[in-house]
């Protein structure tokens, strides 16, 4: 027969009361790992849920293509349907898309007719934007009176057409030209056909015409009339998405925000990635991250700075390109953007960013540091 020592089983019992009621404790204070892993699990209805992310052929927009073959949201666990071209507000207000890359003035369009978009974060704050002409035009006035592509109305349209025409001392009213409506690719082959006397573009469509020589820029869009940057393009988001996914939201926003951060970081491989994607030479697209990232300041942004949005809502207001506009707090929410886990700007830009690329860096030596540091052969 096995003796029981029974005062030793009773301390033994106690001594594992004690330990069970500690990690309940523990675990009430969100201290024991189960909690957590709780607490960060994908939701259900996130875990196959393919996010669709619209953009424009233009290289404001260019995290989109970043964010899909950098890594990034492969990285932060993201199924992402990368669509270019997609006419954003509409495709949201029709349910069939969830983030989209689209200017200011064309979100605030939407929004006031109803579409379900909000800006979630900034993406660009202005410039990389060119009026360009045929070599035989030496400058802007030389394109008064000839075939250029504008678009429609440019005038009543395009806020950005309307000041680089005042900066450039040529008319902005479309009729003082033989106005064409045209994609920016169609834009640069007329040209180089001999078609067209200029266009207006985005990058790669600028650089590419002084790249191949068939062209070259005679204005660049700068900043408002104030002497700061507006908004250009943000980075929307249909409200339905953030309301029945905001996990996935916040994640959105984090890749959009470290694909930004790639750019400037890993600028060849950034431009390899925009050339692939837009179809021109690696040299165009570094031409193209340059201007972005060092040449024309750092517009490449996504903080929200609600200064600049209220500055690009007076300056439209004032050429009459926007009739009305919503209230800034009706279509910027930032909740999502301050709880995604994305870093200050600011901070980002003056630790990894100035010390690395200057403001003021000529594109050769920008070029030449930048393969240095990716390893990289130019």
């Amino acid at each position: 027969m096995v003796k029981v020592n029974t005062k030793k089983l009773i301390k033994t019992m106690i001594l594992l009361a004690i330990v069970t009621l500690a990690t309940a404790l523990l675990a009430g204070c969100g201290g024991s790992k189960p909690a957590t892993t709780t607490t960060t699990s994908a939701p259900d209805k996130d875990k196959d849920y393919v996010v669709n992310l619209g953009y424009y052929n233009c290289d404001h927009m260019t995290a989109a293509c970043i964010a899909k073959d950098a890594g990034i949201f492969k990285e932060l666990g993201l199924k992402v349907n990368v669509t270019g071209n997609g006419k954003v507000p509409e495709a949201m207000a029709a349910g069939q898309m969830d983030v989209g890359y689209i200017g200011t003035e064309g979100l605030m369009r939407a929004y006031l007719k109803g579409s379900p978009i909000f800006v979630a974060a900034n993406n660009h704050l202005g410039g990389s934007y060119y009026l360009v002409a045929s070599n035989n035009i030496p400058d802007a006035k030389g394109l008064v009176g000839k075939k250029v592509a504008l678009g429609t109305d440019a005038e009543k349209n395009d806020s950005c057409w309307v000041r680089m025409a005042n900066e450039a001392g040529i008319p902005a009213d479309s009729k003082s030209y033989e106005n064409f409506d045209m994609a920016d690719k169609d834009e640069f082959m007329a040209m180089k056909a001999g078609q067209l006397a200029g266009y207006l573009c985005c990058d790669p469509w600028g650089s590419m015409a002084e790249y191949d020589q068939s062209g070259h820029i005679v204005q660049p869009l700068g900043k408002l009339p104030n002497g700061e940057w507006g908004s250009c393009c943000v980075y929307s988001m249909n409200q339905n998405f953030a309301k029945d996914h905001p996990e996935l939201a916040k994640k959105m926003i984090l890749a959009h925000a470290k694909a930004i951060e790639y750019v400037y970081t890993h600028p060849v491989q950034s431009a390899e990635i925009f050339a692939n994607n837009y179809f021109v030479p690696v040299e165009v697209g570094l031409m193209t991250i340059y201007k972005k990232t060092v040449g024309e300041g750092r517009t490449l942004a996504w903080k929200v700075d609600t200064k600049n949005f209220m500055d690009e809502i007076d300056y439209e207001m004032s050429v009459k390109t926007l009739d009305k506009a919503p209230g800034v707090d009706e279509f910027i929410q930032t909740k999502l953007l301050d709880e995604s886990g994305a870093g200050n700007f600011d901070t980002f830009i003056k630790e990894k960013v100035d010390p690395v690329f200057p403001l003021g860096m000529t594109y050769e030596d920008w070029k030449a540091k930048a393969y240095q540091l990716e390893g990289k052969k130019a």
